[in-house]
């Protein structure tokens, strides 16, 4: 991970001790029993938690001498949220005229075109990605999936690989967790292939499950969905992911790829999934806003995770996924915001919220702890990375300190559900990323955020000149 704390001291040659004092409250995760009341939280200098609660290991009981501490008071202490879909090139086009509340079918068309003008390169890529990623660490978001889906046809499959490498630099300069997903969107299927095998390659080399040493980059594959690619790419990136332990994702029953399956196969998005091998245990499909029971039943026999992306879906009038029925048929699902040009925020904590309030639309109410929960374990187990998401001793040290002390939690019985019920935009106060601060006081550490703006405004208007 990148963007070191200058002023923290080392403890024996490693990452430095780092104690999170005096909590309100700690969410340590689903299936840890009641949160704790308060306390501390204990990071070990490989990065990760080594105690959590008031009976937390004293710094000095670790060796550490004058261990950094950050100050929790009033606070609720949450693992580091993870945003399980995004897209972030989509930063850079934001409020595009024409793209609100329009079916699919025409909002994709408007997108291709904006992304014609601006000429997508290296630069675009790292400056939406670093925006992207300021934001999502200034609303609590330690860890992004970032579904790519716009590779230009001008690039040759090595060529692809500066895209990347653009987005990973921007996750490691700002000390966020990147996962690339080498998406495609009517891409050549056998170009995409050698693009993704390429892509994984130079991120993260040949170690199992994608995921460079450190954790900070991660690299997957994804068809946008079979509106989109066709059985040849679903088939080629499946077997790169195999060949390289890759995890695989990508977007189903959503409006306009309900009406293209149904038109071109006359079947549904899931029987295709499962016809060609997209329904397993490492397989995470976003949406699912127009689900069957019958296709909810067959979702959790293969084992496979779902992802609700309500910030997009809703506003777009796209659905609303059944979450209360994924879950209670066993379905892990996480949560992801989609990207800018749809959702118009990458503020995952408030779509939280929005899919809370928006859950007793199609089943049950669920509660703030659920979606929590989902926005964290839940996204985390959809990418294969059981150490995220989680505040448990061993897990790693990802988490955020969010200060519910203000008028908006004035009079909160539930300071860990209040998260979700009050104050949507709220920011936290510090978030720290395998033991390392990268927000401290509401501030970025590794970068000014209105600077990060900046270069992204410069590069856009040298397009609308």
């Amino acid at each position: 991970m990148s963007a070191p704390e200058a002023d923290m001291p080392e403890v024996d040659g490693t990452a430095p001790l780092l104690v999170v004092r005096g909590a309100l409250a700690v969410r340590t995760g689903p299936g840890a029993g009641e949160d704790e009341p308060g306390g501390d939280v204990v990071v070990g200098g490989d990065g990760r938690v080594v105690s959590v609660g008031a009976a937390a290991a004293a710094p000095a009981a670790l060796g550490g001498v004058g261990v950094p501490e950050l100050d929790a008071t009033g606070c609720v202490v949450t693992p580091g949220l993870v945003n399980a879909h995004h897209h972030l090139l989509q930063t850079a086009f934001r409020t595009l005229p024409g793209t609100r509340g329009v079916p699919m079918s025409r909002w994709l068309a408007l997108m291709a075109a904006a992304y014609g003008r601006a000429s997508v390169d290296a630069e675009l890529v790292g400056v939406a990605a670093r925006a992207g990623l300021a934001e999502a660490l200034l609303s609590g978001v330690t860890t992004v999936a970032d579904h790519h889906l716009t590779w230009p046809v001008s690039l040759g499959p090595a060529e692809t690989v500066d895209l990347a490498r653009a987005a990973a630099g921007a996750a490691d300069e700002l000390g966020a967790r990147l996962v690339v997903v080498r998406g495609t969107a009517g891409d050549d299927p056998e170009t995409a292939a050698l693009s993704a095998d390429a892509i994984a390659a130079e991120l993260v080399g040949d170690v199992p499950g994608g995921v460079r040493p450190d954790g900070g980059v991660q690299v997957a594959v994804g068809p946008a969905g079979v509106h989109s690619d066709g059985e040849a790419t679903f088939r080629l990136l499946g077997e790169v992911a195999a060949r390289r332990g890759l995890r695989r994702r990508t977007q189903a029953n959503e409006q306009v790829d309900v009406a293209a399956a149904r038109e071109r196969y006359g079947r549904r998005p899931l029987d295709l999934l499962d016809e060609w091998g997209w329904l397993a245990p490492d397989v995470t499909v976003a949406h699912l806003c127009d689900v069957t029971d019958e296709e909810i039943a067959r979702v959790a026999a293969s084992g496979a995770h779902a992802t609700h992306a309500p910030g997009c879906d809703v506003p777009m009038g796209w659905g609303v996924a059944p979450v209360a029925r994924l879950l209670a048929e066993g379905v892990v699902v996480g949560l992801g915001t989609s990207g800018g040009g749809s959702n118009d925020a990458g503020h995952l904590l408030a779509d939280a919220r929005l899919a809370m309030q928006v859950s007793s639309l199609v089943g049950r109410q669920l509660t703030a702890r659920e979606l929590l929960d989902a926005a964290t374990a839940g996204s985390a187990d959809g990418l294969g990375r059981p150490e995220l998401g989680r505040l448990q001793p061993g897990s790693a040290a990802d988490l955020c300190v969010w200060d519910v002390g203000g008028v908006a939690d004035a009079g909160v019985a539930d300071p860990v559900a209040g998260l979700l019920w009050a104050s949507p935009g709220r920011r936290p106060r510090h978030v720290v990323v395998g033991g390392r601060v990268v927000v401290r006081d509401g501030r970025l550490v590794a970068a000014d955020e209105r600077e990060v703006a900046r270069g992204l405004s410069r590069r856009l208007a040298r397009v609308v000149a």
